[in-house]
C-alpha cells in the first residue's frame, strides 16, 4: 500500500487522477493540497471536496495551496482546456457545509506523520510544493521516500509556450527550487505523457461498465478535455492524462524507463519555464545527489490496460484506512 500526498488544481486532469488514486486497492491517498492551476484555488478547492465526497472520503485532509506563483504575478488561467470550472461542463455543488481546509503547514504534519512512508505526487503547478521548503528548509521532505512530478519537456515543444510545459512555465522559480533542494524526484514530462492517450472509446466503455462512485463523471469531463486536445493538436485519436499517468507509474514501476539529469528550470526571459537537462553522449558530471529521474520511455499499451482495470475494479473506496 503507498500512503500518498496528492498536489493537484483539480482540472479536468488531476481530477481523474484523484478519481484513480481514490480507486485503486494499492494507494491510500492521505491528504490533498488543492490550489490554482487551471481554475482559482477556490474552485481548485471545491472540485476536490466534491470528488471526495462522491467517494464517502470526507475524512482525507484537504489542504489550501496557493493562489498564485512565487512571483507574485497573476496566475493565468485557461477555461478553454478544463472548463470554468475545472470539471468540464460538470458543476459542482459548492454547499460542503462545515468542510475544514487546512493550511500549508498541514503538509509537514502529514510528512511527520508517515515518516519514511509516504510519497509525494505533484500534478499541477509547483508552487505549494516550493512553500514547505521555503517555510521549514531544504529538510522539508527528508522523510519522503520520493516525489513523483508531472512537469517539463525535453527533447519535445512546450504547451503553453514553444519550449515550456504548462505546471513549470507558470511558476518556474518554485519549479526551480523544488527540483534543486528536493530528493529523490522522479519526473513526468511532456515526452512521455503526451503519450499517455486514453481514446474515446476505452472511456464510453469504462462509463458504460463501472461501478466508481465517479460513473457520472468520468465520459462528461473526458470528452469537454478531448474535445480542446482536438483543437490544440487536430488528429489526435484520444486526449493524453498526463496526471493519471504519474500513479499509474507509482503502482507499476517498470512501466517506464528513466535517465538521471540534473534538471534545472529557466525563469525569465522567452525561454521561462524552459526544463534544462543535459542529453549529451557524456553529460557533464554532476554531485549524484543533484540528479532527477526523467522518464524517458512509455509502454503505452500497459498504461491503458491499467486505466481500465482500475476503474472497472470493485474496489470500494470506503474501506481505505488512514
Amino acid at each position: 500500500m503507498y500512503n500518498v500526498l496528492m498536489f493537484v488544481d483539480s482540472g479536468v486532469d488531476d481530477s481523474l487522477a484523484l478519481m484513480y488514486a481514490l480507486q485503486h486497492p494499492d494507494i491510500n491517498v492521505v491528504g490533498v493540497v488543492s490550489a490554482y492551476g487551471n481554475i482559482t484555488k477556490e474552485q481548485s478547492i471545491n472540485n476536490t471536496a466534491y470528488l471526495l465526497k462522491l467517494a464517502g472520503r470526507e475524512d482525507i485532509p484537504v489542504i489550501a495551496g496557493a493562489s498564485g506563483p512565487l512571483s507574485g504575478e497573476t496566475a493565468v488561467f485557461y477555461p478553454e482546456i478544463h472548463g470554468e470550472e475545472g470539471l468540464g461542463p460538470i458543476q459542482p455543488p459548492e454547499d460542503f457545509v462545515g468542510l475544514e481546509v487546512y493550511d500549508i503547514n498541514k503538509v509537514i504534519q502529514i510528512v511527520n506523520d508517515y515518516k519514511n512512508n509516504l510519497v509525494i505526487v505533484g500534478l499541477g503547478r509547483q508552487t505549494d510544493l516550493a512553500l514547505p521548503l521555503i517555510l521549514y528548509g531544504k529538510d522539508a521532505y527528508k522523510n519522503v521516500n520520493a516525489l513523483y512530478l508531472m512537469g517539463g519537456a525535453f527533447l519535445v515543444p512546450g504547451n503553453v509556450t514553444a519550449e515550456a510545459e504548462a505546471n513549470f512555465y507558470a511558476d518556474p522559480i518554485a519549479a526551480n527550487s523544488v527540483l534543486e533542494k528536493a530528493k529523490n524526484i522522479n519526473l513526468f514530462p511532456l515526452n512521455v505523457t503526451n503519450k499517455a492517450i486514453i481514446r474515446p472509446e476505452t472511456i464510453n466503455f469504462v462509463a458504460n461498465n463501472t461501478q466508481s462512485p465517479f460513473k457520472d463523471l468520468i465520459k462528461p469531463a473526458y470528452d469537454y478535455y478531448y474535445e480542446a486536445y482536438k483543437k490544440l493538436v487536430p488528429g489526435i485519436e484520444g486526449a493524453p492524462l498526463h496526471d493519471v499517468l504519474v500513479l499509474s507509474v507509482l503502482t507499476n514501476p517498470d512501466m517506464v524507463k528513466y535517465i538521471p539529469r540534473r534538471v534545472t528550470v529557466e525563469l525569465f526571459g522567452r525561454a521561462k519555464g524552459k526544463s534544462i537537462a543535459d542529453f549529451r553522449p557524456k553529460p557533464e558530471e554532476e554531485p549524484p545527489e543533484t540528479l532527477d529521474n526523467i522518464a524517458i520511455e512509455l509502454d503505452v499499451e500497459r498504461f491503458v490496460i491499467d486505466f481500465m482495470e482500475v476503474f472497472l475494479s470493485q474496489t470500494n473506496t470506503n474501506n481505505k484506512s488512514l
